[in-house]
């Protein structure tokens, strides 16, 4: 268990490495933090001043290696122009977009699982039809014109829910529902091809001779046998999900990882920039890691291998 952990964390970790260097080198191609922070009648000496107290007055690749020998005792840098610590500014938008996660996480698993079920129930019939039809399309549906959309009719239109931010509960529920959308789809289909192999085989069959109701051999023996793949697919999505906050952040203006990252790449806040990736990056590996574990613990035979 240790070594699959550890082989897990590892494989994380430089994954995470790669995108922090290709992050660092690409951000400096949208030019300098000063031609944003000064005005056009800035002195040299001003300039020069903030280019020495942010390092940029030194070479590229001795930026890079500053960067790196402070970025693992947990230092960032100073954010450019929120005048905080680069990392206490990324963290503070983190809880916002895990929130965000895991209920729309738990939305779409519990729907999906739902209605891959029924489709499954009743395979090749009329209902598993509807089911298929609509949930391949709304796996299809773009995020950010889904979004857009659902602002224009719900928000603008009808005007059932706020247009952005998350003042109160009601805010939360398009970009949940954006979230969700595409997840929904892709878990359904999961769901039902899973639970259709699953009701094909012998223990189900047995379980109907004995007089065991349609209910419960779908719930507590099919479903329970079927979970596999779907917390496999499930753990990729919610992975995905967190990056799936920054569609949210631009056209909700919902607070977050993703407003954060936005707002850094536009104010070219290098410091925070590379720590929201970081602390975006980490999140991924931990929750990706706990996906295994829950599948570990489902499936004795990985536990063994």
């Amino acid at each position: 268990m240790l070594a699959f952990i550890r082989g897990r964390l590892l494989s994380g970790l430089l994954t995470v490495f790669g995108v922090v260097v290709l992050v660092f080198f690409l951000a400096r191609l949208t030019g300098s933090p000063i031609d944003l922070f000064f005005p056009e009648g800035a002195t040299q000496a001003q300039l020069d001043s903030f280019s020495r107290a942010y390092g940029l007055d030194r070479p590229l690749i001795e930026q890079f290696w500053v960067f790196l020998t402070n970025a693992v005792r947990g230092d960032f840098g100073m954010s450019v122009w929120q005048q905080r610590p680069a990392l206490q500014a990324a963290l503070s938008e983190m809880p916002a977009t895990l929130l965000l996660t895991l209920i729309a996480m738990t939305v779409s698993v519990l729907i999906a699982v739902i209605l891959g079920t029924v489709a499954a129930a009743f395979r090749f019939r009329v209902v598993d039809r509807v089911i298929t039809i609509v949930t391949l399309i709304t796996g299809s549906i773009p995020a950010f014109w889904f979004a857009l959309v659902s602002i224009l009719v719900f928000a603008i239109v009808y005007r059932l829910v706020p247009t952005s931010g998350a003042g109160n509960w009601q805010s939360w529920i398009l970009p949940v529902a954006t979230v969700s959308l595409g997840p929904i789809g892709v878990l359904t289909q999961v769901t039902r091809g899973a639970m259709i192999e699953v009701l094909s085989s012998g223990f189900v069959r047995n379980a109907r001779a004995r007089g065991f109701g349609s209910t419960r051999i779908l719930y507590r023996h099919a479903l329970r046998n079927a979970a596999l793949p779907i917390i496999a697919v499930a753990g990729d999505i919610a992975a995905s999900m967190v990056n799936g906050a920054v569609i949210v952040s631009v056209v909700f203006a919902f607070p977050g990882i993703g407003k954060a990252i936005i707002g850094a790449v536009l104010a070219r806040d290098f410091p925070v920039l590379q720590a929201c990736i970081v602390v975006v990056g980490v999140a991924v590996i931990l929750l990706n890691l706990i996906i295994d574990l829950i599948y570990v613990v489902v499936d004795p035979r990985v536990r063994l291998s």
